[in-house]
C-alpha cells in the first residue's frame, strides 16, 4: 500500500506505520514516485481553500491515480473536494483536529465585539483615549447553528460564561433543535454563531430575512464558510448600526480591499485564521496515521463524508 502526505514534518507525527505501507511526501510539485500506485492520498491542495499552514491552489491530478481508494483531508471543511473525488473513492475529513482552536476564536471574537475591543483598537491606532461602554456575555442568550464538535465546544465555552445556549442542526436530538426552530429562536438571541458546513441546504441560509429576525444589537459570528451568509445583506445591517458581526470567513474570500465591511464600526474581520495557531502539524497528523492504520488493516475509516457532510 502506498500513501502520500503533503508535509515532511508529518512523517514523524503519524505514529507506527504498518509493514507493507509506504508513506511518501507529495507537496504538489513533482511526483515522488508513480502516482498509479497511490491508494491513500492526503492532498496538498484544494481549489479555493485557504487553510493555515498550507499553500492551496490546484488539486492533485486524480486521474493519474487509478488505484486511489481514500482521500483524507487535513481540514474539517470538505466542500472544495466533494465535486472532485471520483466515484468509489472515500472522502474523509479531519473532524476534531481543529475543534478547540476554532471554538477559541469564536469565543475571543464574541468577547472582543461585545466589549468593543475593536473600537478601542481603532482608537489606539490614532492615539485617542475615549471611553465606550460595551456589554457582557454573562446572562445573555446564544444560538449556535451547527451541533458538531466545534459547535458543541462553542456552546461549552458560552455556558461557562453564564450564557443560555440553544443549538440547532440538520436533525433534532436531545438538546438540539432544527433549522425549523430558528424563527422562534433568533428574536431572543444576543449572539448567533454560524458553524454549519457549507452545503446546498446551507448556502445563503443567513439571508436578509434571517438577519431581519435577529434582535436589535445582536451579534452574528461566522467561523464556518462565507457563502452561508449574504454579505450584502449583512453589510447593510451592520452599516445601519442595528447588528454587529465578527467574521473569520467572507464571500468573496479574501474580502477585497476597499470593501465596506473593512471600515464599519461593529464589524470584526479576520482572514480565515480560526485554526491558524502553532501546532497544526501536531494536531492533524496523528489522526492521519490512525486512518492509514485502519485502512491497512481493512477496518472502517472515521469521519467518512456522505452527502457532502
Amino acid at each position: 500500500m502506498k500513501a502520500w502526505i503533503p508535509h515532511e514534518a508529518g512523517l514523524d507525527r503519524l505514529g507506527p506505520v504498518p509493514d507493507g505501507v509506504v508513506v511518501e511526501v507529495y507537496d504538489g510539485g513533482d511526483f515522488p514516485s508513480d502516482p498509479g500506485g497511490v491508494e491513500f492520498l492526503v492532498p496538498p491542495a484544494a481549489p479555493k481553500a485557504t487553510l493555515p499552514g498550507m499553500s492551496y491552489s490546484t488539486p492533485p491530478v486524480l486521474q493519474d491515480m487509478p488505484n486511489l481508494q481514500v482521500v483524507q483531508l487535513l481540514s474539517a471543511g470538505v466542500e472544495n473536494w466533494v465535486p472532485h473525488v471520483p466515484e468509489g473513492v472515500l472522502l474523509c475529513n479531519n473532524r476534531g483536529a481543529h475543534t478547540e482552536v476554532t471554538a477559541e476564536w469564536v469565543m475571543a471574537a464574541a468577547l472582543a465585539s461585545v466589549r468593543r475591543l475593536d473600537v478601542f483598537a481603532r482608537n489606539q491606532s490614532e492615539g485617542r483615549w475615549e471611553v465606550s461602554w460595551g456589554t457582557t456575555l454573562s446572562g445573555k442568550t446564544a444560538v449556535v447553528l451547527g451541533a458538531g464538535s466545534i459547535g458543541a465546544a462553542v456552546a461549552r465555552r458560552f455556558e461557562a460564561s453564564g450564557m443560555r445556549v440553544s443549538m440547532v442542526a440538520r436533525s433534532a436530538r436531545p438538546g438540539v433543535g432544527t433549522l425549523a426552530d430558528l424563527p422562534g429562536l433568533l428574536p431572543e438571541a444576543d449572539v448567533v454563531v454560524v458553524m454549519v458546513p457549507l452545503t446546498p441546504e446551507t448556502e445563503g441560509l443567513v439571508d436578509a430575512a434571517f438577519l431581519a429576525r435577529m434582535r436589535d444589537g445582536a451579534l452574528l459570528v461566522n467561523a464556518a464558510r462565507g457563502k452561508i451568509v449574504d454579505t450584502a445583506a449583512l453589510t447593510a445591517e451592520v452599516a445601519s448600526g442595528r447588528l454587529r458581526c465578527a467574521l473569520d470567513v467572507t464571500e468573496p474570500e479574501p474580502l477585497p480591499p476597499g470593501h465596506e465591511l473593512w471600515g464599519l464600526e461593529g464589524a470584526i474581520v479576520t482572514p480565515h485564521v480560526g485554526g491558524a495557531v502553532h501546532g497544526f502539524i501536531e494536531r492533524v497528523y496523528p489522526r492521519v496515521g490512525d486512518q492509514i492504520r485502519r485502512f491497512a488493516a481493512g477496518e472502517p475509516l472515521l469521519n467518512v463524508v456522505t452527502d457532502g457532510y
